[in-house]
């Protein structure tokens, strides 16, 4: 069924209330307190390895001291020295934050900023929609961009251009999305708005595809609390996981894609890591390459943001990223934790971190089928995404009928 303009304005009003609901709380906790933490002091090289009872204190402060953060115990493997000019590792279950390098340092994201662009749209667009692509909808995308291959007057099932934004990066695909999500810049709000309930603060959305634009930011631990929220979302797992997907052509034909990511794909001279999920890779030239990444091994998960790695070509991105993992696996138990992913939801204050806030329980189930093979996956459902969902779900069959199967 093709959503039509009518139908299009009917599904932003609606997608707008289940994005307020999704934000309601955090926010109302926030209200008239919240302010955003102080950008990175320098860039100088320091470990946080003093007395315990002086660290403990306080950790999250560590993730806003410049240089190499780490409170390793007797027999901690060495932290890597890396390239990059920010980048963080954390457990993906209990947010803890094993090592980072000028963690909030706020830096262009490039397309990573695509995990809080499907965090935000993936709960209100019914994958299984189909909707005509008008010329409209694909003005505006920046020379350069990496592009899927969308189509003006061709019709696409919504879960066809989420294909094209996690393993194409299509900037012509989340153009599409954005515009049946109220347009360009009410996307930007909403994403800007998911970004603080997320307790990411250093973020800055001016153009949702992660084209460079003047002030868009974002950092190393708002990336990575991105990438974790996406592994509670089966959907999210689903598509940032998959390594290829037959897309839409004209004349009823179709062509192949393949995930950019080549740690996921082991493609172009980068081996696939063990235990890889995904999650979404960037370049532009004012970013350089970015990274964020997530691997499982023995019941345990871990996430990774690597940004703008200085040495080692293209594919260092990639290497670091492994090497990020492969400590963060090997010092598991044998490092202290230097912060929380989970420390700001919901609130900040000047120039330090908020208190903790609880991390939100996690349930193991199985991932959504789709052409890939079953997955194990965290999701975690809250009240109000849940009334919101029920809600946009609701009234999108009573205005467009049953939705076609993904």
């Amino acid at each position: 069924m093709t959503i039509g303009f009518a139908s299009r304005a009917a599904a932003s009003t609606c997608a707008l209330c289940t994005a307020g609901l999704l934000t309601l709380a955090p926010a109302a906790a926030s209200a008239g307190t919240r302010t955003d933490p102080a950008p990175s002091p320098g860039s100088g090289a320091r470990t946080a390895t003093g007395t315990r009872a002086a660290s403990a204190a306080a950790p999250d402060a560590l993730l806003y001291r410049s240089g190499t953060q780490v409170r390793p115990r007797a027999g901690a493997p060495v932290v890597p020295a890396l390239s990059a000019r920010s980048w963080l590792v954390a457990d993906a279950g209990s947010g803890a934050v094993l090592a980072a390098h000028d963690a909030h340092r706020r830096l262009p994201p490039a397309s990573t900023i695509k995990t809080l662009f499907a965090l935000t749209l993936l709960p209100v667009l019914p994958v299984g929609i189909r909707h005509t692509v008008s010329e409209e909808e694909l003005t505006g995308i920046g020379p350069g961009s990496s592009r899927v291959g969308v189509a003006e007057n061709l019709t696409y099932r919504i879960s066809d251009l989420w294909n094209g934004v996690f393993l194409s990066s299509g900037n012509d695909a989340v153009r599409v999305l954005a515009s049946l999500n109220g347009g360009w810049k009410v996307t930007a709000e909403r994403m800007q708005d998911k970004a603080h309930a997320l307790g990411a603060h250093d973020t800055r959305v001016k153009s949702p595809d992660g084209y460079d634009a003047p002030g868009q930011v974002s950092s190393a631990f708002d990336l990575a609390v991105f990438g974790r929220a996406g592994l509670q979302n089966p959907d999210f797992v689903r598509y940032c996981s998959r390594e290829e997907a037959v897309f839409p052509g004209r004349d009823d034909g179709s062509y192949a894609i393949r995930n950019t990511n080549r740690l996921l794909t082991g493609s172009d001279g980068v081996e696939r890591y063990p235990g890889i999920v995904g999650i979404k890779n960037g370049y532009t030239s004012g970013a350089g390459h970015t990274l964020v990444a997530a691997a499982r091994r023995d019941g345990r998960s871990l996430v990774v943001t690597v940004l703008n790695p200085r040495r080692g070509g293209a594919h260092a991105v990639y290497e670091e990223a492994r090497t990020l993992l492969d400590w963060g696996f090997e010092a598991s138990g044998r490092v202290d934790a230097v912060g929380s992913l989970d420390a700001l939801r919901g609130a900040s204050l000047p120039g330090s971190p908020a208190q903790p806030a609880a991390a939100p329980a996690l349930t193991t189930v199985p991932a959504a089928r789709d052409d890939g093979p079953e997955r194990t996956v965290v999701w975690t459902v809250s009240g109000t995404a849940l009334l919101g969902a029920v809600g946009t779900g609701l009234f999108l069959r009573l205005r467009w009928g049953p939705a076609v199967a993904d």
